[in-house]
């Protein structure tokens, strides 16, 4: 079973990996014709182990091994095969190879599972490409909104429902539903952090995925003024505006953290650098995102009053108008912890006491939670990061999780 499950591990990353855009890095943006390619790498590996392969609505994958018991809720195990731009070569792709590894295991040795294990690759998880979040996951449960099939694709300018249609997928469809009913889902994934890594352990449970707050298209506009010419005081900068706000959300980031709660606070783009912008001019524009994120929704409600408080103050103080744009949204979502303890279970007795962990990121794991679902992520020990051409990962590590996995729902009925 060990060479099974690690062999279609290597066999898997290397395969789906060799789809992409030039680099650095691997780019498959989301609903995108190489975002369909991966998924059909993964129905091809999965009807040559005997699984049946389908496609819902919004084009999802589902590959499924039949267990003992047909009517009991499935075990749903996957993740998604979109990247952001130069990405790395596990964020998604590792729990889709993990999945179909586990599902060779249950095939190759010849061992039915105690329910239906259906291996799930999801659309669009990557939101860098479409401000809406866990786009494929929430088509399958039928909780995407119609006002959402319209967002636009940032490097296209088309909406959602047209790359959806371009791919196979009918928006009408996925608004229709029905839905796909609650059962078990898990998520292999690598950590976003540097936890595992610098605790040297391959794996963990996460037992809750943060919530967001997104102001994606933000805008600070000043006055342009020569650099020389204009005094302090006249000034309207929009850079130091910036400033003030970064290094006083920065304080209070702290402050909340001081407190005992949760928070991370990102500037993850800045723009001050159009053709209008020079060496001798005050920069009178300034574009931002700003995403903040917490497993408390009342701490992301007193960022986003903090935030709005310290706006009305620069913009007295500088001279500047803020405008923030549409503000996004993703709910803080706690995991299963019974799922979590059947993992964790099946890991004494292979040597592991994998540690409980919260996900800074967002996960389709978080979808099936809201929907009602039984779901869990377990964590990869990674390095150098994440979202980035130079993520790490051992598949080693990942090949352990599987074990983990198959021996935590391997048909004990089934056993002397």
């Amino acid at each position: 079973m060990t060479h099974v499950i690690d062999e279609t591990i290597d066999r898997l990353l290397t395969r789906i990996n060799a789809i992409s855009l030039p680099g650095p890095g691997f780019t498959r943006p989301s609903y995108s014709p190489l975002e369909t390619e991966a998924h059909g790498v993964v129905a091809e590996e999965a009807e040559a182990l005997g699984l049946e392969v389908t496609r819902d609505a919004g084009m999802n994958l589902f590959a499924r091994l039949p267990g003992r018991d047909r009517t009991a809720p499935a075990l749903h195990i996957g993740s998604h095969v979109d990247t952001v731009p130069y990405g790395g070569a596990y964020d998604g792709t590792a729990g889709v190879a993990g999945a179909m590894a586990l599902a060779a295991a249950f095939v190759r040795s010849g061992e039915t599972p105690p329910t239906d294990i259906v291996v799930t690759v999801t659309r669009a998880e990557e939101s860098v490409w479409f401000p809406v979040s866990y786009i494929g996951s929430r088509a399958a449960l039928c909780r995407l909104k119609p006002e959402e099939m319209e967002a636009v694709r940032c490097d296209t300018g088309r909406t959602l429902a047209d790359h959806m249609r371009d791919e196979g997928a009918d928006p009408d469809a996925v608004l229709r539903g029905p839905g796909l009913a609650p059962a078990q889902f898990i998520e292999l994934h690598i950590e976003q952090g540097p936890v595992l890594f610098d605790a040297d352990e391959p794996f963990a449970i996460v037992k809750g995925v943060r919530g967001g707050l997104r102001y994606r298209n933000a805008r600070i506009e000043g006055t342009w003024a020569h650099s020389g010419g204009a005094p302090r005081g006249a000034r309207a900068d929009a850079v130091f505006a910036l400033a003030d706000l970064v290094t006083g959300l920065d304080r209070v980031w702290g402050e909340v953290l001081a407190e005992g709660h949760d928070l991370a606070v990102t500037f993850g783009r800045v723009d001050a650098a159009t053709d209008e912008h020079a060496f001798a001019k005050v920069p009178g524009l300034c574009d931002f995102c700003l995403d903040l994120r917490s497993d408390d929704v009342a701490v992301l409600e007193r960022m986003d009053a903090e935030l709005k408080a310290q706006i009305a103050a620069i913009e007295a103080a500088r001279g500047v108008r803020f405008a923030l744009g549409a503000q996004s949204r993703s709910t803080p979502s706690p995991l299963s912890a019974t799922l979590g303890g059947r993992l964790a279970e099946a890991a004494a007795p292979l040597g592991h006491a994998p540690r409980r962990i919260l996900s800074g990121g967002g996960h389709d794991a978080a979808a099936f939670a809201q929907a009602g679902w039984e779901s869990v992520m377990v964590f990869l020990r990674n390095w150098d990061g994440s979202h980035n051409p130079k993520e790490g990962m051992d598949p080693a590590d990942l090949g352990q999780a599987v074990r983990m996995i198959h021996a935590a729902f391997a048909d004990r009925q089934a056993r002397p």
